[in-house]
Formats: C-alpha cells, sequence, structure tokens
C-alpha cells in the first residue's frame, strides 16, 4: 500500500522526447577525435560555407534529430514533397549538402571526404548519395514561389546544382568559432532542465531585437509553463536584418532588467534562415522539441518575408500536422500592440479598441528619432534597448557620412523599425 508521503513525492522531472524519439549523437567522443583527425587528414577536403556549417554542427549534436547527416536524394524529394522523411517521420525542409559539381567529380558512393569550415577540419561525411538538385522544382515546392527576391530561393538556387548525401561525424567541440558563448547543445539544455526540475518549458525564435510586444508574448507563456528558453538565431539571415551582435545585446538587456532570471534559459541557435514561413514555422518548433521545450511560441508571419505568406499561414499549417508526431505544443499570438485607452500591451484578442488608439509610429519617425538621441516610447520598446539601437544607429550613420556604403546596422534600423511595435515576427 502507498503511504501518504510516496504519495505526494513529485516524479522527478523529465523532458520532451526528442523528434524521432532518440537525441542524435554524431559528435566523435573526445577520446578518438585525435585518432579520428588524423583518419580524415588523409581524406579529401570539401570546405563548405556558413549555412552548411551550421547545418552540419546541428545534426551532429541532434538538434536536427532525427537526422544523421545530410539528405540523399530520395529522402529529401519525400520531405519536399509530403513533408516527412521516408519513414513517414515530419520533417518540412530539406537540408542538403550543395556543392559545384566540379568539386563532387571523382566522389564515390561509399567513400568518406573532409569537411572543412575556413581551412579547419570539422567533420568526416560518408558519402552514400550524390545527386543534381531540381533547384526549380524544390524551390516551388518548399517556398511556394520561384521567385529569387525571396531570400530562401535565392539561397537554393546559388548554392552548388549537386548534393553529397551521407552520415557525418563531428571531430572536434561541438562548436563553431564565431559562436558566442551562450551556445548549448540540446543535450547540455536537456540537462539544465532536469536539474531545474521544469516539466514544460515555451521555446521563443527570433531574429529580430526584442520590443515591448514581444515581452507581451514572453511573460504569457511564462505564465502557463514552467519555464522560458529565449533561443535567439544567430545564423546567417538575409543583410537587412539586425546583425546578431546588437540583437544579443538587446536580449540581454530584457533578461537583465525586466525577466526573472530564476525562470529563463538564454542559449543562441546557430541556424540560418531560410524564410520558408509555414514549413519553417515548423522545422524551429520540431527543433525546440529537440533541446528540450514542450511548448513553441508562434506570432504572425512567422519565418516569414515580404508579402510571400499569409500572417496566419503559419498557425494553420502547425495545426494541420498535429496528429503527424510534432507534440510540441504552439502557443499562437496574433498582432500585438500598445493600446492607449487600454493603458497596457493588448491583442485583437483582448482590446475592444479601434487602431486609433493603438501606438504606431512610422519608420521615419523611429529614424529621426534614433537619429537625434531622442528617447522612443517606453510602449514600444524598453529604455535599455532604445539605447543600444539608439547607439548602433548613429555609428552606423556617422560611418555613412564619412564615405562608407551604408552599414548592415542602419540598413536593418531602418526596415526594422517600422514595424517592430506592430507585431512579434519570427
Amino acid at each position: 500500500m502507498m503511504t501518504a508521503s510516496a504519495q505526494s513525492r513529485p516524479e522527478p522531472a523529465k523532458t520532451i522526447a526528442p523528434h524521432g524519439g532518440t537525441l542524435v549523437n554524431r559528435v566523435a567522443p573526445p577520446d578518438r577525435r585525435e585518432e579520428a583527425r588524423k583518419e580524415a587528414a588523409s581524406l579529401r577536403p570539401i570546405a563548405i560555407s556558413p549555412r552548411a556549417a551550421s547545418d552540419a554542427l546541428l545534426i551532429a549534436t541532434g538538434g536536427f534529430s532525427p537526422l544523421q547527416g545530410f539528405l540523399g536524394y530520395e529522402s529529401a524529394k519525400s520531405v519536399v514533397e509530403t513533408m516527412s522523411l521516408r519513414d513517414g517521420t515530419l520533417w518540412p525542409l530539406p537540408v542538403l549538402l550543395q556543392l559545384d559539381r566540379e568539386r563532387t567529380d571523382g566522389i564515390r558512393l561509399g567513400t568518406r571526404v573532409a569537411l572543412t569550415i575556413e581551412g579547419e577540419l570539422a567533420a568526416t561525411l560518408e558519402v552514400t548519395d550524390r545527386f543534381a538538385v531540381p533547384r526549380q522544382d524544390w524551390a516551388a515546392k518548399v517556398y511556394g514561389t520561384r521567385d529569387e527576391k525571396h531570400p530562401g530561393v535565392a539561397a537554393l538556387l546559388s548554392s552548388g546544382e549537386v548534393a553529397l548525401g551521407g552520415t557525418i561525424e563531428w571531430l572536434s567541440e561541438p562548436r563553431l568559432a564565431e559562436l558566442p558563448e551562450d551556445w548549448q547543445t540540446p543535450a547540455e539544455l536537456r540537462a539544465e532542465i532536469v536539474e531545474r526540475g521544469w516539466r514544460t518549458l515555451a521555446g521563443f525564435q527570433t531574429r529580430n531585437p526584442v520590443h515591448r510586444a514581444h515581452e507581451y508574448v514572453l511573460r504569457t507563456a511564462m505564465e502557463v509553463t514552467d519555464g522560458l528558453l529565449l533561443h535567439p538565431l544567430v545564423g546567417e539571415t538575409k543583410a537587412e536584418d539586425l546583425p546578431a551582435s546588437l540583437r544579443l545585446r538587446c536580449y540581454r538587456a530584457l533578461l537583465d532588467n525586466y525577466l526573472p532570471r530564476e525562470r529563463v534559459l538564454f542559449a543562441v541557435m546557430p541556424a540560418w534562415m531560410r524564410y520558408a514561413g509555414p514549413r519553417e514555422a515548423i522545422f524551429h518548433a520540431l527543433v525546440r522539441k529537440n533541446f528540450g521545450c514542450t511548448h513553441f511560441l508562434v506570432g504572425r508571419d512567422h519565418a516569414g518575408v515580404g508579402t510571400y505568406y499569409g500572417p496566419f499561414d503559419a498557425h494553420h499549417l502547425l495545426r494541420s500536422v498535429a496528429g503527424r508526431g510534432l507534440d510540441i505544443q504552439p502557443i499562437f499570438f496574433d498582432e500585438i500592440f500598445y493600446c492607449g485607452r487600454c493603458g497596457s500591451m493588448a491583442s485583437k484578442k483582448t482590446c475592444a479598441h479601434p487602431k486609433e488608439d493603438h501606438l504606431s509610429l512610422s519608420g521615419t519617425e523611429v529614424r529621426r528619432r534614433l537619429r537625434e538621441g531622442l528617447p522612443l516610447p517606453v510602449e514600444f520598446t524598453r529604455p535599455e534597448v532604445a539605447a543600444i539601437l539608439s547607439e548602433a544607429f548613429r555609428e552606423s550613420v556617422e560611418e555613412s557620412s564619412s564615405g562608407a556604403s551604408r552599414q548592415p546596422a542602419e540598413a536593418a534600423l531602418a526596415a526594422h523599425s517600422g514595424r517592430a511595435q506592430e507585431e512579434a515576427r519570427a
């Protein structure tokens, strides 16, 4: 018979199962790395791009579980056409190692090649497939367009026409040289989740500097989960997005001044943005499941760009795959804004007032304030974040006025400022 004390004893915390059931680990054990690197020194070297490098790291550490390597043709075709791997496992985006044809000439199936990053050995690939990538066809199916102005389409079309598929093995410490110190592998984050005793964790994915709409979303999620994973993306993004270093300063300012540190995990995400909209929303959710999240926050036009996708296409597609092994629970948000009559952040679900009562700053007005050192309204962003953005903007303007071309930070602030108060985009 169970005693009262036994009945009241809480079960040990455990994390959500990784996608596919097992957290992939393709990192060579420390005691094997020296030997493995000696073996790899005799292999044909293949230099890979920053995008492929971040993919390889996330494959090796389990961030892309159940993938063991770069996809071969049949698996990639299945993903493109059905959003699933050949065994039926939900997977929305092809993860490819694309190379120029001449760089793959002479590579035989069943052999290994050495993958190098900036001239340094990083991993090996056991080649099981070599195929021509039907780039135009796959662009249309994955991104819904062949328009080369779409950054994801441009990335697919400008990458090599041939892809190598096969299992990888990472041969050094699982990180990239340019990654901030806040990087943690899925296994490391999962261990910390268990140590904190959390059973539910909401993941937040963003490529933008955090503003009050984001903060509203974060606080709302923290009301219904044990913890929050603030997981900003620091891989390659389009030129007009804010530099990762600047975005990280904004996140840290919010975390240091406004959020309870004991309930927030902060780590960077090395993936690159594909801007695949609804498909990428599923991708981001599955990857956060691999990092231990039970919930995932999805705003308007998640992972979208321009007008290629509808504001709630990601919501609809995520709902449609709920029975296909998604497992992680999406938390959907509408447009978030500050309402003067409510005196608080709100959404269409919680505010009865017309748009005239909602704070709206034009991009021109935001840039004028930043350029002249004037404060941004606290309803728009926190003062600490505004100070960081203002400093970066002024430095960019000064560099531009000295004869340099327009700096990324200035261009990014110009593009971002006009929409930041309107929505929490991914």
